[in-house]
């Protein structure tokens, strides 16, 4: 494995290691100094679903909050990887016929929910997948009601050249400390632009996210910032779903961390108060059972994360390898080692 990448979790079987999972990681202040990694900061990375808390910028910036009467769990589930619960349905619903839109108006396409509960009861019933369950709904919701705020066009919002992917790009940008001609871009599981940029870009604007005047924002923007988080951390069960990963770290730190899952191993966090900062961390081979017990040792490296927040968390860490009978056969270890810079 090149220096691009360290060993942040091992498989075990019988007290003996079976896998190797290796992976990158940058922790940045609000205002970009790079204060600890693993393997290289510099690395370029698709954001995926890290990013839709910088999409929803544009939209609340522009007023739309009000031109909509979007409350705080609106903002939540349009920056959510939801997993297709009743609730995130009715949540999106709200927001479409308040827009006057309809949900074959997404652009997402279908598949069934995350809930394990919710695809195993449709299943019994024979239903099949409803778009509002697509995880990037509310995002798509949150598009469609930024076209009509601008007056722009709603066939073709998918377009990486669509003015309010434009905007998007640029707000990413001033908030990542980069260009926006840097970031790099490819289409995202929902169709949608998915942005590329290094993880020590990455963490300095989760950094912004938790403070933003510290990263330089103008008054506007800080406004925006804050009355996103907010809505994220109020509500936690929306961002994600009952019991999930991302949930429970908001739930546990009081909203102090805000918590983002991206596909493929990718999560980024943002740790409100005295000392502001940005985690990122990306699991090379993508796999999702070593990332959460990672980015919780991450989050405690950095002191972000007291032994009390850790204890109520250790499921997510303590991960048991089962046979097709149920029996515990191993376990996944996080092997983290943050270096400072």
């Amino acid at each position: 494995m090149s220096s691009t990448f360290e060993l942040i979790a091992r498989a075990r079987r019988n007290g003996h290691d079976e896998d190797w999972h290796h992976g990158a990681a940058a922790v940045v202040t609000p205002a970009g100094e790079l204060i600890a990694r693993i393997g290289d900061p510099d690395l370029q990375v698709f954001l995926r679903s890290v990013a839709k808390p910088f999409q929803a910028l544009p939209l609340v910036l522009g007023g739309g909050c009000e031109r909509f009467g979007l409350e705080p769990a609106d903002l939540a589930v349009i920056c959510a990887s939801h997993f297709g619960t009743a609730i995130h349905e009715e949540q999106v619903a709200s927001i479409l016929e308040r827009a006057g839109r309809r949900p074959e108006d997404l652009q997402c396409g279908i598949h069934p929910p995350f809930d394990p509960a919710v695809r195993e009861q449709m299943r019994r019933a024979g239903e099949d997948p409803r778009v509002l369950q697509n995880n990037c709904s509310g995002k798509h919701a949150g598009m469609l009601c930024a076209c009509d705020l601008f007056d722009l066009p709603i066939d073709s919002y998918l377009s990486w050249d669509h003015p309010l992917q434009v905007r998007i790009v640029a707000e990413l940008a001033r908030f990542a400390g980069v260009e926006a001609e840097e970031i790099g871009c490819a289409v995202d599981g929902c169709s949608l632009p998915t942005y590329q940029l290094s993880l020590r870009a990455a963490a300095r604007a989760y950094a912004a996210l938790a403070d933003p005047e510290a990263a330089g924002a103008d008054g506007e923007r800080v406004t925006a910032v804050q009355a996103i988080v907010e809505a994220m951390t109020s509500n936690p069960i929306l961002v994600a779903g009952p019991g999930q990963f991302t949930t429970r770290l908001m739930e546990v730190t009081g909203g102090r961390i805000l918590g983002k899952e991206g596909a493929q191993g990718y999560y980024a966090a943002a740790v409100r108060g005295p000392v502001a900062l940005g985690v990122v961390v990306k699991v090379a081979d993508g796999d999702l059972r070593c990332r959460d017990g990672v980015v919780l040792d991450l989050l405690r490296q950095a002191g972000a994360l007291s032994a009390a927040e850790l204890a109520e968390l250790v499921s997510f860490r303590d991960v048991d390898i089962r046979s097709h009978r149920g029996d515990v056969v191993g376990e996944i270890v996080p092997d983290v080692e943050l270096r400072n810079v």
